[in-house]
Order: structure tokens, then C-alpha cells, then sequence
């Protein structure tokens, strides 16, 4: 069996790294190109497969590579419990543009202003992808394809279109910025191509965003209780946007 790691090295600084059995299995349903794959127990994640995945097993199969678990600790940060990993090559900024900018659409962009947290960007990107949301903008400095984010968002980047652009390139569509000045959203109807925007969790919306929004919106909350985690807060907006007219993406495996 051909000796994966020369591979791996080569690709390692420009492909995403999909860290964990669930991140490679979701990443190769929604057609990401995945150059190499390797696993400390390989016969363990072909039964992973058989259970959690079948429709996946025989990529898996020709994918996957065993390794020594030094070798695979070398790879990896942060080693996943299920011992599996792999490279795939991330889409192109051009494609994701397309995806974002494409009309009409069918599902809200979800932007995410400034945002500061890693997990909680993978987070709204595993949320984005289950929704069916055309995609996930962030601002600022915050890398959307971060390892930890790709963790986060177990490998469903490739499920919907994640970029970082500024305020002033984000897609054509009516704004709907989360303040708590706004509207309650109970009485709002969220069109199929709304753009929705959700402040930093430190410190809000930006001053630019909240000035380019057509509508400022509000989550119902009780009193004195003074925020919702981020992911939370797009969770219960994009489940708003599903009961009031969206079309949200049909159950499916796990």
C-alpha cells in the first residue's frame, strides 16, 4: 500500500483538513475532492461506515490509508477519538461567489459580522448546511475554513458556500440584521433570498452592517436575560424563516 504521508505533505498547506470520521463522511457526500485519507484502525472506520454511513463505505474503501497512530498524532493538532483524517482541496472563491450571488435564491446567506469564536462559526456552518441555507458569510479577521471551524462544523463546509467578504461585497438581497432594538421577528416574514446578519458575540453589529440593513429584527427573550449564544440565535432565525414561507432541506441521514 502506497505510503500516504509524501501526499499529505504536500497538500497539507493549501487543502482543508477534515479531522475525524463524521468531517470526512459529510465532506464526501456533498462532493468534496479528498486526495488523501488515512486512519489508525482502518478496518474500525469501515465499520463506522457500515453503520453510520453506508452510502459513503466504498469511497471510503479506496480512500482510506491505516497508519501508526505516531504518524497519524503527527498530522493532526488535536487527534480525533475516531482516529481518521484526511485533506480535501477546498472550493474555489469564484464557485462559492457564484453560489452566493446566484438568483433568484432559494435560501437565506447567513452573515456573521466580526465574528470571534471558532467553534461557534463552525457551529452556524453545520446549522446553515442542515437548514439547507445557500450559504455562510463572515467579515473581519476570523478565517470561515480554520481548522477548528471545519471541526466544528463537521466537514458540512462543503454541504453550502463559506466565504469571508466585507461588508460592501456581501450578496444582493433584503438585509435582516439581529438587534435587540429591532422588530420582533414573530411578526416578520423572512423571504427565501434574505440576507440575515448576526452581530459579533462581544460586541454586536458593526456600525457598517447595522447601517446597510433593511430591517433590524429581535429574537423574543425574557427580561434581564442579556443574549443568546450565536449559534442559537441563527438556529432560531433560520427555524422562523423555515415555518414562514422558507423551504427548508428535507431529514436525512446522519
Amino acid at each position: 500500500m502506497t505510503d500516504p504521508l509524501p501526499l499529505w505533505r504536500e497538500r497539507s498547506g493549501s487543502a482543508v483538513l477534515l479531522d475525524g470520521f463524521h468531517a470526512l463522511k459529510h465532506a464526501l457526500r456533498f462532493g468534496a475532492e479528498v486526495p488523501v485519507a488515512v486512519a489508525t484502525d482502518r478496518r474500525a472506520a469501515l465499520a463506522l461506515a457500515d453503520e453510520l454511513a453506508p452510502d459513503v463505505r466504498d469511497t471510503l474503501d479506496a480512500l482510506l490509508t491505516e497508519v501508526p497512530e505516531a504518524a497519524y498524532a503527527s498530522l493532526v493538532p488535536r487527534p480525533h477519538p475516531t482516529g481518521v483524517a484526511a485533506l480535501a482541496v477546498r472550493p474555489s472563491r469564484a464557485a462559492n461567489l457564484e453560489r452566493l450571488t446566484h438568483t433568484p435564491r432559494t435560501a437565506p446567506v447567513v452573515v456573521l459580522d466580526n465574528p470571534r469564536n471558532l467553534g461557534n462559526a463552525g457551529a452556524v456552518i453545520r446549522l446553515a448546511a442542515g437548514f439547507g441555507a445557500t450559504g455562510v458569510v463572515t467579515t473581519g479577521t476570523l478565517d470561515p475554513w480554520h481548522p477548528t471551524v471545519v471541526r466544528g462544523g463537521a466537514g458540512l463546509h462543503f454541504a453550502t458556500a463559506v466565504e469571508r467578504l466585507a461588508v460592501d461585497e456581501l450578496p444582493a438581497g433584503p438585509l435582516f440584521a439581529l438587534d435587540p432594538e429591532g422588530e420582533d421577528i414573530r411578526g416578520t416574514k423572512l423571504p427565501d433570498d434574505a440576507v440575515l446578519a448576526f452581530g459579533s458575540e462581544r460586541s454586536g453589529l458593526s456600525g457598517e452592517l447595522r447601517a446597510r440593513a433593511d430591517h433590524l429584527v429581535a429574537l423574543p427573550m425574557r427580561p434581564q436575560v442579556s443574549s443568546y449564544n450565536l449559534a442559537t440565535s441563527v438556529a432560531m432565525t433560520l427555524y422562523h424563516w423555515s415555518l414562514t414561507g422558507g423551504t427548508p432541506a428535507a431529514p436525512a441521514v446522519s
